[in-house]
This record gives structure tokens, sequence and C-alpha cells, in this order.
């Protein structure tokens, strides 16, 4: 079962920011928008992720200001998400073809050993 509520800590981690960059995201990005409880900490949803994700994508890969980041996500946000989501799966295809080169690698060092008296 997946989680419905994710803590700062835990979405920081996810990312690999700081906690402050998450705080100052919520205050740039209008959809953004994390639940709090009484005492003021904030509970990240799935949704909340998907937004951060979208945030991270634009600043720290596509390198866009914070204006151009926030004009992409209102004027395109579908675009945005697609793109974000290519990105993804190109970077799971990477690590699965790196994983078959190394295996790939050491299969061909153990045939050598076998070959060689």
């Amino acid at each position: 079962m997946e989680k419905v509520y994710y803590s700062i800590a835990e979405v920081a981690k996810m990312f690999d920011v700081n906690h402050s960059l998450l705080r100052f995201w919520e205050d740039e990005f209008e959809q953004l928008e994390p639940k709090r409880n009484a005492k003021g900490t904030r509970f990240y949803t799935a949704n909340d992720i998907e937004v951060i994700k979208q945030i991270h994508y634009l600043l720290r890969v596509q390198k866009l200001t914070i204006a151009g980041a926030k004009e992409r996500l209102k004027l395109n946000k579908d675009s945005v998400v697609k793109k974000q989501k290519m990105q993804e799966k190109l970077i799971a295809i990477r690590k699965e073809l790196v994983a078959i080169r190394h295996e790939l690698n050491q299969n061909e060092a153990v045939d050598q050993q076998i070959l060689i008296p």
C-alpha cells in the first residue's frame, strides 16, 4: 500500500534537495500546496510530488529561471508533464542498458578465464 502523505524530509530526500528549497518552491509556485496540520507541519500528497517533479524538471533539467518555469506550468502544463515523464522513461532505459552492458562484460570476462589454460 502506498503512503497517502509524505513529510518534507521524505520529499526532500526523494529529490535530493534541502527542506528550505521545497518551502521556497511552495512560496513561488501556486500549484504546490501541501497540506498542513494544526502545528503547521507540511504533508505532501502524490499530487504535490508530481508538481515537484515538474518544477524540478523545469529548473534543474531544463535550466529555466523561476519565472520561466512558472510560465511553462501555467501555459503548457501538459507539455511539461509529457516531457518530464519521457525523461524519466529514458533515464530508466539507460539504467537498464548500463546494467545489461555490465552483465555482458562480466560474462565476457568469465568466458575469457575459461578459455585461458
